[in-house]
């Protein structure tokens, strides 16, 4: 006989408004991870900075975040699910200060790796302590408004930054987009003790130091060649260590499959990599959020080459987030749609980046805001019609004891893609500006290499299983007696599929 429903009683009295404090603190981490594109000429005017460093400030806070996502969940049901939180969320506003604090190029590069692991043990708490903190029947709500937040903040990001550094607060220029989240991060700092729970797994495995340890050696092995090849002259072992990637993540692999044979909390069950949803997810996802790095080449153009100010160059991107607002409803319904969906959508994207390369070509100097807005605004209705279809492919189409590990493997491989994207196109571009090319041609090679990125993920979303998506009824579903167990201890009773 199933144990009995838990009573309202036994979630957060505070949970809503607990919810809106941890999405502030979730916003600093999409904001510092969005707004220093708009800031890449000012830092490199400043600093003195490299493009080279420029890569890193982008690329490092993106591979920190991404390795250490893959073991932060695991610390917040060992722990404490809001300790952790908070502990990242301290960290963040101690490294937000230093950055803002730099005082050379690899200072600020330093801590903006820091900025980034901080980031990854604060971030993968908020949905974990979101079911845990919601009954059933308000959990899909709650992750609505967490999907909305996400939507608002990368439209409200790049303003934020160009809005600062319009201003140029008491001369700091740069600065206060880092020092902004001191304020913000102490006040939620406060509101996490006022309002939040904290909660635990019973269940929770041990952590896995030498996978994870393998795991972020072989992303090392590819980004770090790919980003430092360029100005060292492609050193033999940059060729070396990029060929030793692959072998690293076999090793891994390997000593994962080991782990799982000896029942020692792996960081990941090999057998979901022979999931077809799992590794399609995964291999369309690192190609396609690859080519979400284009902005590290139109913002530097916009400002460096055709002459607009940091808040003009942030008004000029919105038209892309435009257009995934524009579509986002019917991508919400369309999303069963599964395959051909996000095929289709990266071909719409490949579209908008092929015209606004075009236009970039045919302005040249002369470029104006709003002939960009055609090509941004298409590519944002592609970057919505695939984005959340690669996620929902996986939840639909992965078998259930493999569901939440392989959502967290494909968003950590959305980071990897992001920081692989900022690392090739960042190299491409530089390196054509830095050889004393055109800077109008070294634009368009940098915008053609991300057409280009989009044009392989299309028939690369082949390897995604075929069919309809089919999700579970979003009822409220009654407990098993473990899962009663583990919501009597803090894990949640299980709500409706998403």
């Amino acid at each position: 006989m199933p144990a009995p429903r838990p009573s309202p009683d036994a979630y957060n009295p505070h949970r809503w408004a607990a919810l809106v404090v941890t999405m502030a603190a979730t916003v600093m981490d999409l904001v510092d991870g969005t707004v220093l594109q708009v800031a890449l000429p000012s830092l490199r005017g400043e600093l003195h900075a490299s493009s080279t460093q420029l890569e890193w400030t982008m690329a490092g806070y993106t591979l920190a975040f991404a390795a250490g996502m893959i073991t932060s969940s695991r610390l917040g049901d060992r722990y404490g699910r809001l300790k952790v939180f908070q502990g990242g969320l301290a960290a963040f506003v101690v490294t937000s200060l230093l950055t803002g604090l730099a005082t050379g190029p690899a200072m600020l590069v330093v801590t903006r790796i820091a900025q980034g692991a901080s980031a990854s043990l604060m971030v993968p708490q908020v949905l974990s302590m979101l079911r845990v903190e919601f009954p059933p029947e308000e959990q899909q709500k709650a992750a609505t408004v967490y999907g909305l937040t996400f939507s608002i903040g990368g439209v409200g990001a790049p303003l934020l930054g160009g809005v600062l550094l319009n201003a140029d607060l008491f001369g700091w220029g740069w600065r206060p987009i880092f020092f902004v989240n001191v304020p913000v991060g102490v006040a939620a700092f406060i509101g996490t003790v006022l309002l939040c729970r904290d909660s635990r797994s019973e269940h929770a495995t041990g952590i896995d130091v030498p996978g994870m340890l393998l795991a972020t050696t072989g992303l090392l092995a590819l980004l770090y060649p790919l980003v430092e090849g360029r100005t060292l002259g492609w050193p033999w072992w940059a060729f070396a260590m990029m060929a030793a990637c692959p072998l690293t993540l076999w090793l891994f692999v390997r000593y994962e499959r080991a782990a799982v044979a000896r029942r020692g909390g792996a960081l990941i069950d090999p057998a979901m990599l022979r999931e077809r949803s799992v590794v399609g997810g995964l291999t369309v996802a690192v190609l396609f959020f690859a080519g979400a790095a284009y902005p590290v080449v139109l913002t530097v153009h916009l400002q460096s080459t055709v002459g607009f100010s940091p808040l003009h160059t942030a008004v000029t991107l919105v038209p892309a987030a435009v257009g995934v607002g524009l579509f986002s409803p019917f991508a919400t319904r369309l999303r069963r749609l599964g395959r051909p969906l996000a095929m289709t959508g990266c071909l719409v994207l490949a579209t908008g980046m092929g015209l606004t390369t075009a236009t970039v070509v045919h302005y040249g100097r002369d470029l104006h805001s709003w002939q960009l807005i055609p090509g941004l605004l298409v590519g944002g209705l592609g970057m919505s019609m695939a984005s959340g279809v690669l996620i929902a492919t996986v939840l639909a189409k992965t078998p259930g004891r493999h569901v939440g590990s392989a959502a967290g493997l494909v968003n950590t491989a959305l980071q990897i893609g992001a920081a692989s994207g900022v690392a090739l196109i960042g190299t491409v571009y530089f390196g054509l500006l830095d050889g004393g090319h055109p800077p109008v041609r070294s634009a368009a090679v940098g915008l053609l290499v991300v057409t280009g990125l989009y044009l392989l993920a299309a028939p690369m979303t082949l390897i995604l299983p075929a069919g309809r998506l089919h999700f579970t009824a979003t009822r409220p579903q009654r407990p098993s007696p473990r899962e009663a167990s583990d919501a009597g201890s803090g894990d949640p009773a299980p709500g409706p599929a998403a």
